[in-house]
């Protein structure tokens, strides 16, 4: 099968086209024949940080080969002998083994059936592909971790990109109140999107307009400097929810000090909460925007775009 391996930390040209052997399935996994997958920030950080792949992959000493990635949609060939959810001819899509050694940058991938849902009939593989890992970081940032309740006051930073155009949609669908942030070029996809304010973060301290929300998602830099500033804009009592920036002990006390319940989440596959997306996707309650699709040998075009910090809404792969 066709797949492309990482053979060592760095820039995109280490990203290689290989033919390797079709993955063997156990009890409790599918094969999964992939259609696209799609390509996240994750995946360019951990092409070239070495410490940080080493970390999320959980490899052993002179694991080999390295295949990122973890967002499939495909069509099920086989499936193991404890598998009950799906059979060969099923289309599904999901994160598969993250955290862990997903190996979705391949023709074929051995998924657990635990991580997937049932591609619904009315979307592309292509926007399926989409609605994975960062649309499972917006459900688990808003529902898991976020508790949203109809009528709050939900602040998303970063409203046009992956995690946040699902997050708008979905804090929209359980009834809040919704304000994102974004470069002023996104203003009227922010909107397009559900959202009932957006707010051009170039020319306007968001901190400056709100200091009543009762839930933010902030997933905008590894700092603390932001998370600061989203303090801020919460109410006493209110929720935040950091999807990259660490709580170090000074920014723990200034939680305290508003009576903030706080969470640094870090997203984990999860089939049943795949198929409460699926549902949604398939009501159209939920939408994928797909900006860009890129061929397989343009792996590395599409890790470059994704590292410009720009996408608007996902990119995905065509295997």
């Amino acid at each position: 099968m066709k797949a492309i391996i990482l053979k060592q930390t760095g820039g995109v040209e280490n990203l290689i086209k290989a033919d390797l052997p079709r993955p063997t399935i156990k009890d409790n996994e599918v094969l999964v024949q992939v259609k696209y997958i799609s390509i996240n920030p994750v995946d360019a950080v951990l092409r070239s940080d070495e410490p940080f792949l080493k970390a999320v992959l959980g490899l052993k000493p002179g694991e080999q080969p390295i295949i990122l990635g973890w967002d499939i949609s495909g069509v099920v060939t086989e499936a193991g002998d404890a598998v009950t959810k799906f059979k060969k001819g099923d289309e599904v899509f999901g994160m598969v083994n993250f955290p862990g050694h997903g190996k979705a940058y391949a023709e074929y991938v051995a998924a657990p059936e635990a991580h997937l849902a049932l591609k619904p009939a009315n979307i592309s593989h292509a926007e399926a592909a989409a609605a994975t890992l960062t649309a499972l970081t917006a459900w688990q940032s808003l529902v898991t971790y976020g508790k949203i309740q109809a009528g709050d006051k939900v602040l998303i930073h970063s409203a046009a990109g992956g995690t946040g155009h699902y997050a708008v949609q979905l804090a929209k669908h359980f009834g809040a109140y919704v304000i994102g942030t974004g470069a002023p070029e996104n203003r009227d996809f922010i909107l397009s999107l559900g959202a009932d304010e957006a707010i051009d973060y170039k020319s306007q301290p968001f901190e400056d307009v709100i200091n009543d929300a009762d839930l933010i998602v902030d997933g905008v830099t590894f700092t603390t400097e932001h998370i600061y500033r989203s303090l801020k804009a919460l109410r006493n009592g209110g929720r935040l929810i950091s999807l990259v920036a660490h709580f170090d002990d000074d920014f723990n006390k200034a939680l305290s000090v508003k009576n903030i319940r706080s969470h640094r989440q870090e997203v984990e596959s999860n089939g049943v909460q795949m198929e409460s997306i699926a549902a949604l996707l398939a009501s159209g309650d939920l939408k994928s925007y797909v900006s860009q699709i890129y061929s397989f040998d343009d792996m590395a075009k599409a890790h470059l775009q994704i590292e410009t910090g720009k996408t608007r809404g996902k990119i995905v792969v065509e295997v």
